[in-house]
């Protein structure tokens, strides 16, 4: 006869260090393996998708980069893509090309915050310094560009607040050039670390079947072998114009879908989104960025969704218009939310030890978790 022991309640947050923002997991344990989990969210909540009613179109740009505050440009990308579908402009090439760029940088800047962060839960102190290092060039180019390092408003609905600055496209080389060698350093120091890799490999995994049925996207969805990604299969913007590829997982230390399969994701997305951002820098033609805003944004009675590539995953915006100069309604999909919600599938089976591990490596930001 099985010894069966007292089920415990343990509450990990919302004080918890490796949370990666307010949140508090409830676990249900039998002795050290979790049986069950439940997220309680809501500690960061700011009110986003009420707020946008009491503003015009573009007041909403400086609430959006507020919520995942590590893909601010990709959150202002998002919404003014929406916006621009339901007003039935067509911004100037120069415009879709710098916010690509720009696009492209705040997604390596946000892996690489993934990647210490997620070294620092394991116990690797020296990633999460390296990575922080080179992210802070990357913010000084977009402090350079729009004068801010982490909330932007810096795109505008048809175009750009600010032109790129002159030594931008010459910086953007120099970065590229810089840090393609410390990819190849963060792998000799983590990626292919024995400690590190017996602490995610094998652990967390996530079928594809279960993230499919989940909603599960992006970096996450992709660790499971499946190649699906916005940028390719529902493009928008220009990305159509680039050569890159769609990394999967192939379980290389362990099990396909597993938690280091999901840091490994990110670690080749940085290496794509530099031959992105090296072909845009290329193409990129003359224009002005400023010459498609409207001077007044009252859309017709109607709505849109549309969505995005965020570093996370799927970004969507659905809005409604009444014809007025303030939407009606703004729902966002945002990946991080949606990911949280397979926590009580992932944690399932592992032991308290292994808790840290999985939630890191799904990457979520309770900003926009709790918007």
């Amino acid at each position: 006869m099985a010894l069966k022991t007292e089920e415990m309640i343990l509450n990990m947050g919302p004080q918890h260090p490796s949370t990666h923002g307010v949140l508090r997991l409830e676990l249900e344990l039998e002795g050290e393996i979790i049986v069950g989990a439940k997220p309680h969210i809501g500690y960061l909540h700011r009110c986003f998708e009420k707020h946008c009613e009491a503003m015009n179109y573009s007041q909403v740009i400086p609430y959006t980069d507020r919520m995942d505050y590590l893909a601010s440009m990709y959150n202002e990308f998002g919404y003014v893509t929406a916006v621009e579908k339901l007003l039935g402009i067509q911004v100037p090439e120069r415009v879709e090309y710098i916010r690509v760029i720009m696009g492209e940088f705040q997604r390596i800047a946000s892996h690489l915050v993934a990647i210490g962060t997620y070294g620092l839960d394991i116990g690797a102190m020296t990633p999460f310094l390296y990575c922080f290092r080179d992210r802070e060039k990357i913010l000084s180019l977009f402090e350079q560009t729009c004068g801010a390092r982490l909330l932007y408003n810096y795109i505008w609905v048809g175009g750009l607040s600010h032109d790129l600055h002159p030594d931008f496209i010459h910086q953007a080389k120099e970065f590229i050039k810089y840090f393609r060698p410390k990819i190849k350093e963060l792998n000799d120091l983590l990626t292919k670390n024995k400690i590190f890799i017996d602490r995610t490999a094998n652990v967390g995994i996530l079928p594809l079947d279960l993230a499919i049925n989940y909603g599960i996207s992006g970096p996450n969805l992709r660790a499971s072998g499946f190649k699906w990604d916005i940028r390719k299969d529902d493009p928008y913007s220009v990305y159509h114009k680039f050569d890159f590829d769609i990394p999967i997982g192939q379980g290389a230390m362990g099990t396909v879908g597993d938690c280091w399969d999901r840091y490994y994701m990110r670690v080749l997305e940085m290496e794509e989104s530099l031959k992105i951002i090296e072909q845009a820098i290329e193409q990129i033609p003359e224009g002005d960025v400023t010459s498609a805003i409207p001077k007044r944004i009252k859309p017709a009675v109607g709505q849109v969704y549309s969505r995005v590539e965020n570093p996370r995953g799927e970004l969507g915006y659905f809005i409604i218009s009444d014809g007025t100069v303030n939407p009606f309604r703004v729902k966002v999909k945002g990946p991080s939310f949606v990911h949280l919600g397979i926590m009580n599938e992932l944690l399932k089976g592992y032991m308290i030890a292994d808790v840290i591990a999985i939630l890191g490596s799904i990457d979520i930001v309770l900003g926009e978790v709790d918007r």
